[in-house]
């Protein structure tokens, strides 16, 4: 009677290695990202099946090859989203976070297993459990920051401590299968990408950013004190829930177990990679994926390069508010905006969080916001109490944004002028390619001492030329403006400074 327990336990347990092995078998050759939820009941089966830990290794190593055929067909249908992410496709990203979770700490449970000297001999090394724990977890981190939500609770206290076992064992620069990264450079291409500030990218150049880090060969070096031949240092805390931090805007208390590390490197390839594309080398010639070449892409290597190797302290502290305003995204509808304010534009209503001389934090309240995008150009308006004697559209760029559900979104803007004039332009030589949309912003110290004017990316072909400004006011104005440099580029506009040659 005392072996019925033990004996149904073994049977049960069989049945669930039979429904799994042939689960696996009809997701065979498959490559398509339908199966989330299936593969998460398996991993779960496994959880409950009383198994020997030779056999749950292999076949979590046989989930774990599923789970990667499905995060990398996941992944491109992330690249072009709108904000805040729509109810289906969150509820689906969930899914593939959750079998994502499942099978780090499944792993992390075979660990224990693995490193006791007590134990069994098995045919499975500790370096290829830790590679996967540190893959499952970048993906975790990866999926959240494409769809601008929160880290999950833990994530960055498992890479750490995964990272660190490695460390401990030796294991963390030996190079993976085939020649494939190692756990040291997964780990720093993580934090490397963390410290980028995913927030402030689109998808597409999110994508980019990863695609660029993973092209280096050379390794970030981790010190045990901070090296003092470098600008730009950052530091780890191994037993804290966060990625890194600069040390110009932070430092660790003295009790901690901090890991530091320094960007100098790979910001000088950035501006090395930058200049040589600005004088017409390929993207391929140096490596690089096809999208350094675009002008979205340069200003992303642009703002690397200032990321990684000049990371600023705050410029200005932060003010606490509770004010509606009005928001006008989009290019396209804030130049309508702007040209006509009698126009019929689509508005929608925000919260004022908090406010600084250069720049807002927002909650939204109500209205569309499909048209948003980080990069983006955007203005708002206060409303209610706050309403202005003579009320003006505040000019921003969309820096940062955060969803942490399909009903929420919060966004991070950086002001570039309270007020524009809508305009037009043409360039000499181009007349036959049409006048382009554009928006003239006054000189505003200290932030900006000279004028600017703001175009969708590409507008402007040739920045060595002037170009013929037309403004609507009383009469018909034109102007001749000279670019004068490039103040800011996203995939969605640019901000160039301008001087005045002559006005007729």
């Amino acid at each position: 009677m005392n072996n019925l327990p033990e004996t149904h336990a073994r049977q049960q347990g069989d049945a669930h290695i039979k429904s799994i092995l042939e689960w696996l078998a009809l997701a065979h050759g498959r490559n398509d990202s339908e199966d989330a939820d299936q593969l998460h009941r398996q991993i779960i089966l496994l959880r409950e099946a009383a198994v020997p830990t030779a056999q749950r290794i292999k076949l979590l190593d046989l989930l774990y090859g599923q789970a990667e055929r499905i995060v990398n067909a996941e992944l491109p249908a992330l690249h072009e989203i709108s904000l805040p992410v729509s109810r289906k496709l969150r509820q689906r990203v969930r899914t593939v976070l959750d079998l994502l979770a499942t099978l780090t700490q499944d792993y992390f449970n075979s660990l224990a297993v693995l490193f006791d000297p007590l134990g069994s001999e098995l045919d499975h090394s500790p370096q290829t459990t830790l590679r996967r724990v540190m893959h499952c977890v970048a993906w975790q981190i990866r999926i959240s920051q494409l769809v601008a939500s929160p880290c999950g609770i833990g994530l960055w206290q498992q890479m750490h401590s995964a990272f660190r076992s490695a460390r401990r064992l030796g294991l963390a620069d030996t190079p993976g299968p085939r020649g494939t990264r190692s756990i040291h450079q997964i780990y720093t291409s993580t934090l490397l990408s963390a410290i980028a500030q995913p927030a402030s990218f689109c998808s597409s150049e999110q994508d980019f950013i990863c695609q660029y880090i993973e092209h280096r060969t050379e390794a970030v070096e981790l010190f045990d004190e901070p090296p003092l031949d470098s600008n730009a240092i950052f530091w780890i805390d191994l037993d804290k829930d966060s990625p890194a931090h600069a040390l110009i805007r932070r430092i660790p208390s003295a009790d901690m177990q901090i890991l530091y590390f320094c960007c100098d490197n790979i910001s000088r390839s950035a501006h090395e990679h930058l200049n040589q594309l600005e004088q017409g080398a390929s993207a391929a010639s140096m490596g690089l994926p096809a999208f350094a070449e675009t002008r979205a892409g340069k200003g992303v290597l642009r703002r690397l390069q200032s990321l990684w190797g000049q990371p600023g302290k705050r410029k200005f502290p932060r003010r606490r508010q509770s004010y509606r305003v009005h928001l006008c995204t989009g290019f396209d509808n804030l130049w309508r905006l702007i040209k006509s304010p009698e126009a019929e534009v689509e508005l929608s209503e925000w919260m004022v969080t908090n406010e600084s001389p250069d720049g807002y934090a927002l909650m939204h309240m109500t209205g569309q916001t499909h048209q948003l995008r980080v990069g983006d150009i955007t203005a708002l308006q206060a409303i209610g109490d706050r309403t202005e004697a003579v009320p003006l559209w505040h000019i921003c760029i969309v820096r940062w944004a955060l969803s942490e559900n399909p009903e929420h979104i919060e966004l991070g803007l950086q002001l570039l002028a309270s007020r524009a004039q809508a305009a037009e332009i043409a360039q000499p030589l181009e007349f036959e390619s049409g006048k382009v949309a554009a928006l003239i912003l006054p000189e505003t110290p200290p932030l900006r001492h000279t004028q600017s004017l703001i175009v969708r990316t590409g507008a402007i072909k040739d920045t060595n030329r002037k170009i013929i400004v037309l403004l609507e006011k009383e009469n018909l104005e034109i102007r001749e403006l000279r670019p004068t440099s490039l103040e800011e580029q996203t995939s969605s506009i640019e901000v160039f400074s301008v001087s005045s040659d002559e006005s007729a």
